[in-house]
This record gives structure tokens, C-alpha cells and sequence, in this order.
């Protein structure tokens, strides 16, 4: 049985909520400040030391979350049709598409920055945008490290690192606490299938197996180098997972299928549904979905 308890780990996490990052500074007045450095994305292209911007398009959710978590939002005038959070986030010019966009549009805006999501199909986007004399920094964001590095990155970019460096402090207490409470409880093996057709899984890649990890489980796959490889349907049956951790939608179709009636944790109904808001991307919400998670897994050892 899980030790974890909820409503003690929510508690928790309000007062941490609360608490203010101590600084000394008298021991921050010692250390030498580095040489700034150029900002470089994921597409190897670069941004040098000392520029900042004031108005940014955010085709790319996470980016759009944490400029917004900073108090930065107000530099943003646009953002794709996907970035849904925070409310303040849908006042904004919905500009279309994050992954190739319509280059027309986003160029009305008249935006110094475009924050893109580095996939292969973006790549020729941003180099017509830097053609066009706007600078991009594109990312794609599968672990939580990355994440770190990405609110260093826009907190150069906006001239704002103590914020930026406060939103990853905050998330990292979150997650600390999360993993301490979570400590002391047996370690269920966690299956948390991505795609049914073909069948994909969280593999050890992805944000969402640390976060598994940190609740207080094992990813199965967490062998698996890739964030959501495909695997055989025998080879979830050979694994044999304690509980499957899944989103709504896919709960529901899990549940109806004759084929995962042979796995043991649907039989044995440890079948939980995840909230896809707070725990499918990395962004300044990975404390709440280390949380989410945790209490999912505490449910499973009642």
C-alpha cells in the first residue's frame, strides 16, 4: 500500500506555493558573472548576447505558458491555434497553425520574434522568416532539463533571467517535494500507452517517464531511449504493468477493447486517467503533473 497521501501532498504544495525563494546576497555578490552568451535553438541557429524582444509571436505552447508564468505575456502578440493556457493566453491573435504556418499571417503581426516548435517541418519556416529579418528560436522540449534550459534561454530573450530563474525554482520545489513524499512507497511498473494504432508507449525519452519516475513509479519502458516508441501489443502482455496511466479519451477506448482485457492491471482495474492539461507537455505545469500522477499511483495501491 502506498504511503502517499493527497491531501497531505496537496497541503504541501500550497506552502511551497507560498514561500519565496531565499537569496544571499552577499555570497551572490562574489561570484563573477560569466560573458554573455548567444542564445542557440534547437535548429543550430543563434541569437546574439544581449538582444531582447518586445514583440513575439509563440507558435509553440510551451514557450507561450512560460513567457506568461514570467510576466512576460504582455510581449506576446500572437500565438498558434494550440496554445490554450492561460486563460490570457486565448485573448491573444490566433495566428493559425504552429507547425507550418502561414508565414503571411504571422509577418501582419509584426513581430521582432517568433518562438517555434523545432520540428522538421518548421525548419524551412525559419529560415524564411530570418530572411524576412525576424529572429526565431525554435525548441522542442521532451525532458525536463530541456525545460530548464528553455526558461534560461527566454529569460535572455525577453532581459528577464531572475524571473525566468524563479519559475524553475518554483517548479523544481514542487517537484522535490512530490518525490520525497513519494519515497517511502513500493514502486508500482507504470504502461502509459501514447497512440493506438500504431501502438506507441512512453518510453524513457519523454518528460512524462521522470515525471513517472518522481510520482513514485517505474516506467516499463523506461529502457527505451525513445520519448514514445512503437511497440508489439505481446510485448505490453510480457512486461506485465501494475497500472496503466492514460488520458480520458484513451481510458475509455482501453477499457472497451477485448485485446488489453489480457492485460493485468485492466483486469485488476488500474486503468487511471491522467489530466492531458497539466501532464502532457513540459512547461511550467510539471509540478502540478508530478502531482497529479503521484496521487493517481497512491490510488492504485488502495
Amino acid at each position: 500500500m502506498f504511503s502517499v497521501r493527497l491531501p497531505s501532498l496537496l497541503l504541501l504544495l500550497a506552502a511551497l506555493a507560498c514561500t519565496g525563494e531565499r537569496r544571499d546576497d552577499a555570497a551572490t555578490a562574489s561570484v563573477a558573472t560569466p560573458a554573455p552568451a548567444a542564445t542557440r535553438d534547437d535548429f543550430g541557429d543563434t541569437i546574439p548576447a544581449g538582444r531582447t524582444f518586445s514583440r513575439i509571436v509563440s507558435l509553440n505552447p510551451t514557450t507561450t505558458e512560460a513567457l506568461f508564468a514570467m510576466g512576460a505575456g504582455a510581449r506576446l502578440v500572437g500565438r498558434s491555434h494550440w496554445d490554450q493556457w492561460p486563460a490570457e493566453a486565448q485573448r491573444l491573435p490566433d495566428l493559425g497553425p504552429g507547425i507550418r504556418p502561414n508565414l503571411e499571417v504571422v509577418l501582419a503581426a509584426h513581430p521582432d520574434l517568433v518562438l517555434l516548435y523545432a520540428s522538421a517541418d518548421n525548419q524551412l519556416v525559419a529560415q524564411r522568416l530570418r530572411a524576412a529579418g525576424i529572429a526565431t528560436y525554435a525548441t522542442k522540449v521532451d525532458a525536463i532539463d530541456a525545460f530548464r534550459d528553455l526558461m534560461h534561454a527566454l529569460g535572455r530573450l525577453v532581459g528577464d533571467s531572475v524571473r525566468a530563474r524563479a519559475v524553475v525554482d518554483s517548479v523544481d520545489r514542487t517537484l522535490d517535494a512530490v518525490r520525497r513524499h513519494a519515497s517511502a512507497a513500493p514502486r508500482p511498473r507504470v504502461l502509459i500507452p501514447a497512440w493506438e494504432s500504431p501502438l506507441l508507449v512512453i518510453g524513457g525519452g519523454s518528460h512524462m517517464s521522470e515525471l513517472v519516475e518522481i510520482a513514485g513509479g517505474e516506467n516499463v519502458y523506461g529502457d527505451r531511449p525513445e520519448p514514445s516508441p512503437q511497440v508489439a501489443f505481446e510485448d505490453v502482455v510480457r512486461r506485465d504493468p501494475d497500472v496503466i496511466l492514460v488520458s480520458p479519451a484513451g481510458r475509455a477506448r482501453l477499457l472497451a477493447s477485448p485485446q488489453w482485457a489480457s492485460v493485468r492491471a485492466v483486469r485488476e482495474g488500474r486503468v487511471f486517467a491522467y489530466d492531458t492539461m497539466v501532464v502532457g507537455r513540459p512547461s511550467v505545469t510539471l509540478g502540478s503533473a508530478a502531482a497529479n500522477l503521484a496521487s493517481l499511483l497512491a490510488r492504485a495501491g488502495h
